[in-house]
């Protein structure tokens, strides 16, 4: 006859496994890449994605002289989506060698033209943050500096075609200081970006923690 307490540290045993398997299922299904395409707009030097499976971060890789005016030029990485949805990230620059203006953005755009119509929040090296939005094809770009520099947690959510800017810390918290009304129709291009704000340079930045919520059913992903 096995004692008692061998057969209860068989069970634990395989409790333990059990639970240590059931939590590597559920990073694995975590950690997939959730964007289907990647592109250069505008007049860039040529950018690039690179994700990494084992931690789920996006290095993003862009040029471009600005995300500004009546045209941008940066690097996209995107999914497309219907409906409204809130996408969320970590941004990181690296320590050194930035230029005050490369821009890291969280972006909902109507489509790949460098005139598009779009939202984002837009992070900087130097550490501003803003909501940028272009509400027309060819018009120009405005936007509204957060009041608060130095986040690295951002946050823009699509409600109909309200568009609202948040910011956070590590500690999970979010705070919105900002909305705009930009009409877009039918499927549109969600995801993050980078350009360089140095028409013949590129500027590196990861982004982790990535999420995209849809907040009306499933969310559809058009890949091309």
């Amino acid at each position: 006859m096995i004692p008692l307490w061998r057969n209860l540290s068989l069970i634990l045993a395989v409790m333990m496994l059990v639970s240590c398997l059931a939590a590597a299922q559920q990073n694995v299904s975590r950690r997939h890449d959730i964007f289907s395409g990647a592109a250069d707009v505008g007049q860039t030097q040529q950018g690039s994605t690179v994700y990494d499976p084992a931690t789920g971060n996006y290095l993003v890789t862009g040029g471009g002289a600005d995300m500004w005016g009546i045209s941008d030029a940066f690097h996209f990485t995107w999914v497309k989506v219907s409906g409204d949805a809130t996408l969320t990230a970590d941004v990181h620059f690296p320590s050194s060698n930035n230029i005050p203006l490369e821009k890291a953005v969280l972006i909902f755009r109507q489509s790949l033209d460098p005139a598009s119509p779009y939202a984002d929040i837009a992070i900087h090296a130097d550490g501003h943050i803003t909501l940028q939005y272009r509400s027309a094809h060819g018009g120009k770009t405005d936007d509204v500096v957060a009041p608060e520099p130095g986040s690295t947690r951002l946050r823009i959510e699509r409600k109909n075609n309200l568009f609202t800017a948040s910011t956070g810390s590590g500690d999970g918290k979010l705070t919105s200081f900002s909305s705009t009304t930009v009409i877009m129709d039918g499927s549109v291009y969600v995801g993050i970006g980078v350009c360089s704000h140095n028409a013949n340079g590129l500027a590196a930045v990861t982004f982790s923690n990535v999420t995209i919520q849809e907040h009306s059913g499933p969310m559809t992903m058009k890949r091309q």
